[in-house]
């Protein structure tokens, strides 16, 4: 289980076609202490095996079912990404409960300064919508946050602070750029359990 709180700005060193995929290699020389292969690591959100740890940086293995639910398959050498490592059990939990499984992804509508903030407004599929709530939480490419409005039509926007913008992929993002979307994994459970 991850957190949504970002541990690291990884930098793609390369990317090579698998025959299930591709392999991913990130540099990351501050996320690796302790690491072997085997660990799971979050990368722009998804829940990843490590298969090659050394020389600072982690490889890994993205399946095609990865790649088309989410943003990675964009990814190229020199791509920017945030990396988690899953929560220890005696570990701080700072974010919200994020599971590595991303949903679906969004597209940057609209970006707007406000100080030294940035207001983000996030185009989501229709099928996500009836789980995004005013206040409640949503990861953004592996990153917790929480949403600050939501549209009739499927949109959402959120506030991020200078520290955020600073530390995430999500400072590098523009208008058009598309997003690993995870909603509230509870939201999910709470209505398949109403239908049943």
């Amino acid at each position: 289980m991850f957190t949504g709180i970002v541990a690291a700005l990884g930098n793609v060193r390369s990317v090579v076609a698998t025959p299930t995929g591709r392999r991913i290699e990130i540099e990351a020389p501050e996320l690796l202490g302790g690491m072997v292969v085997g660990d799971s690591v979050a990368v722009n959100g998804v829940c990843l095996t490590a298969v090659d740890v050394g020389n600072g940086s982690v490889a890994v293995d993205v399946v095609q079912e990865s790649l088309n639910r989410s943003n990675l398959g964009e990814l190229i050498p020199g791509s920017r990404v945030d990396l988690e490592r899953p929560m220890p059990a005696a570990g701080r939990f700072d974010g919200h409960i994020v599971q590595g499984h991303v949903d679906g992804v969004g597209t940057i509508d609209s970006i707007g300064a406000e100080g030294d903030a940035r207001r983000i407004r996030v185009a989501l599929p229709e099928e996500l919508s009836r789980y995004v709530v005013e206040k409640g939480s949503i990861t953004v490419d592996g990153v917790s946050l929480t949403v600050t409005a939501v549209g009739n039509e499927p949109w959402f926007e959120i506030v991020l602070i200078p520290h955020t913008l600073e530390v995430t992929v999500l400072g590098l993002r523009r208008i058009g750029d598309r997003v690993n979307l995870e909603v509230d994994v509870l939201a999910k459970y709470v209505e398949r359990l109403m239908v049943k």
